[in-house]
């Protein structure tokens, strides 16, 4: 089976189009998968180094506030809707996943006047506008969340899947992963991320929270992201006893499944991750992004009593040292948001949307 995929700029457009893509790869020796982005976004990286091929195409989004730039912006959705209908006719997929960003625009236009099937995913609880506006042209919207589906006008195209979740999450072991990183269970371990390049707020939160966690009997690790490492620990002094702080997390499945609370931003791939380990959280979510879509994000798990959300205008380190004890100290509250992370966990993504493309694809 032939597949193309769309999608790009950032890794929660990608992620999710590569988990599917190795999903498939590995189920059908006879797979091939193409993959469509800009030369702007990570997928210049990512998807080589998954493996894949790749081609690129020029688009970039209108501009709300300076009009005059949305003529050339035009022109290139044009051009771009040009070299779509040139790639899908050269490669001839059996159907077509677009997951987001802006290449998927073009894409799903040219898989509808090409008489491709196609599906676009939308990670966020709030769709975004490339997903909005490209319903009318694919065969499925598939949606990761219940109330993403409100938000849609086809509605009976719409799909509640979940986010592609890759399968080192799915597997990953609390016991095993405590045992390995030599946590005991008497111990309250918590983990703290912004992100593989970090989050300044966070970071800096977390600096002024460090004094008044080191007087706790809590085990942290602090992830600050590869730029801001250096700014952190000589802004830090003398790392508390109870905290390791480092670069880059690279055995995020492990400590993830070890942690008994997360404190991250609600991009919508790490809460799905974390629902399907059924982590509690303290979600921090980014105000730079389209949409404010951490934020909604953030209110579907709070809502849920699953996670606690901290703004960045109520973020201090007394806030966000007052929160992570209130929780971790409190076994019968880590208990309960546990189990309504659970509620909101769909760990079965990759098989549904490999569902749908078979179906697509006459091949189910």
């Amino acid at each position: 089976m032939k597949v193309l995929f769309a999608g790009g700029g950032t890794g929660g457009h990608i992620n999710p189009a590569l988990s599917v893509a190795d999903y498939l790869r590995k189920r059908d020796e006879n797979f091939e998968a193409l993959f469509v982005g800009t030369k702007r976004g990570l997928e210049t990286k990512l998807v080589p180094a998954a493996g894949y091929d790749i081609k690129y195409i020029d688009i970039s989004g209108f501009d709300r506030k300076n009009l005059l730039k949305n003529f050339s912006v035009a022109a290139k959705l044009l051009k771009a809707n040009s070299d779509c209908v040139k790639i899908i006719k050269e490669f001839k997929p059996d159907a077509i996943v677009c997951t987001g960003g802006y290449a998927s625009g073009p894409v799903a236009i040219a898989s509808k006047k090409c008489g491709v099937p196609s599906l676009i995913h939308e990670q966020n609880v709030y769709p975004g506008l490339t997903v909005k506006g490209a319903e009318r042209y694919v065969n499925y919207v598939a949606v990761s969340f219940d109330e993403t589906v409100n938000q849609m006008k086809k509605k009976e195209k719409c799909v509640v899947v979940g986010n592609p979740i890759r399968e080192e999450i799915l597997t990953a072991d609390r016991k095993l992963a405590r045992e390995k990183l030599g946590i005991s269970d008497d111990e309250k371990f918590v983990l703290v991320f912004g992100g593989s390049l970090g989050a300044a707020k966070i970071n800096e939160a977390m600096i002024a929270a460090a004094p008044l966690l080191a007087k706790e009997n809590v085990r942290i690790l602090f992830g600050t992201g590869e730029r801001n490492y250096k700014a952190v620990t000589e802004a830090l002094g003398e790392v508390p006893t109870n905290m390791t702080v480092t670069p880059y997390i690279n055995n995020m499945a492990e400590v993830m499944a070890a942690a008994d609370l997360a404190v991250t931003r609600s991009g919508a791939i790490t809460v799905s991750e974390l629902a399907c380990l059924k982590k509690p959280a303290v979600l921090i979510p980014s105000p730079n992004v389209v949409r404010n879509h951490q934020e909604q994000n953030a209110k579907e798990f709070e809502d849920a009593n699953a996670a606690v959300m901290l703004k960045e205008t109520e973020l201090c380190g007394e806030s966000l040292a007052d929160t992570v004890m209130k929780i971790v100290s409190d076994d019968k509250r880590l208990c309960e948001m546990s189990k309504n992370m659970a509620k909101l966990a769909k760990c079965d993504a990759l098989e549904k949307i490999a569902e749908l493309i078979y179906k697509m694809s006459k091949r189910a």
